[in-house]
């Protein structure tokens, strides 16, 4: 039996063959998503029907598409978040849907580690401007011995928190999913109010959920040191742009480094990409080499324990 595997995650098999290989080895055919951008609604109902299995980036898989996948016996996410799948009708149907949550951790911690770097001292502004001819002197903060806030202590969080204490930072954290009696590697855990009014930099790394929408918001930004810094390598509408915009142009906050919008790709007429105190790259924290050969690895695997009648791992649905 051939087993009909969908991949319309763009990183699959991207940076190795070796994750097509293993499926093609276990009697899988993989049919890659041929449209550029992201799959509606429409496109997946067109074709859901014919898989055994899903390997999905960020299109949205909808109840609607789950329910007109009658072959399907695994949806695997290639990432952590799975905010764009509609888990409860994948339970419903009795549909496993994976995700890979701490592979990609070490390469998301260096990248927002590099972004609080990079905002503080205005790296990429500077080199944009040397390009255009211009020497300027920008003047940026010191990123040693500040404050930093970690709105998520999972194990990106952890690993951003271990990159901060190699700066001499005071880590603060808060996360109401995680005991006082954790092994936190010095973060400091306090409630969010304190974290938000004594950190010079906040980094987010929780995922988005009707309790997490809008959570850094206009409250919130008031009441933040002026001149700090917001980091989000999340998910895109846990900080309310308005308000973004409105407390970086009123010079209350110095800067933001978002790698996520809460729409991707992000409208080119959004005013924060007119501002000079603000970076916006195109979700591509994960994005190293080792990182996506090994969420590929995964979603691999996790499809082959399905066609062996195992169970796969980090079922978020059970």
């Amino acid at each position: 039996m051939t087993y009909k595997i969908l991949v319309t995650s763009r990183s699959f098999g991207q940076v190795s063959e070796e994750p097509i290989k293993l499926l093609e080895q276990n009697n899988c055919s993989i049919d890659f998503k041929k449209e550029s951008g992201l799959y509606g609604e429409e496109d997946f109902l067109k074709v859901i029907g014919e898989y055994d299995a899903v390997i999905v980036g960020a299109d949205h898989m909808t109840a609607k598409v789950i329910e007109a996948g009658k072959k399907l016996k695994i949806i695997c996410k290639h990432g952590a978040g799975v905010d764009n799948i509609d888990c409860e009708k994948a339970k419903e149907m009795g549909i496993p849907v994976t995700n890979v949550p701490a592979t990609n951790s070490d390469a998301v911690a260096d990248f927002a580690f590099g972004l609080i770097l990079n905002i503080a001292r205005k790296i990429s502004a500077n080199a944009f401007e040397v390009k255009r001819g211009k020497w300027n002197k920008d003047i940026g903060v010191d990123v040693c011995k500040k404050t930093l806030g970690i709105i998520g202590c999972g194990a990106i969080g952890r690993r951003v928190a271990k990159r901060g204490q190699g700066f001499d930072m005071r880590v603060l954290g808060y996360d109401p999913y995680v005991k006082e009696s954790a092994n936190l590697s010095n973060i400091e855990l306090v409630d969010l109010e304190t974290l938000i009014k004594e950190s010079d930099f906040i980094s987010i790394h929780v995922p988005l959920t009707p309790d997490t929408r809008n959570l850094i918001s206009s409250k919130e930004m008031h009441q933040m040191k002026k001149g700090a810094f917001i980091i989000n390598t999340a998910r895109g509408g846990i900080v309310d742009e308005n308000a973004l915009y409105q407390f970086l142009t009123n010079g209350h906050l110095g800067g933001a480094a978002l790698d996520v919008t809460e729409q991707e790709p992000i409208q080119a007429d959004s005013p924060l990409l007119k501002l000079d105190n603000v970076i916006i790259t195109s979700h591509i924290a994960s994005y190293s080499k080792e990182s996506l050969n090994a969420v590929s690895m995964a979603c691999a695997r996790n499809i082959i324990k399905i066609i062996n009648n195992e169970t796969p791992d980090n079922i978020v649905n059970k």
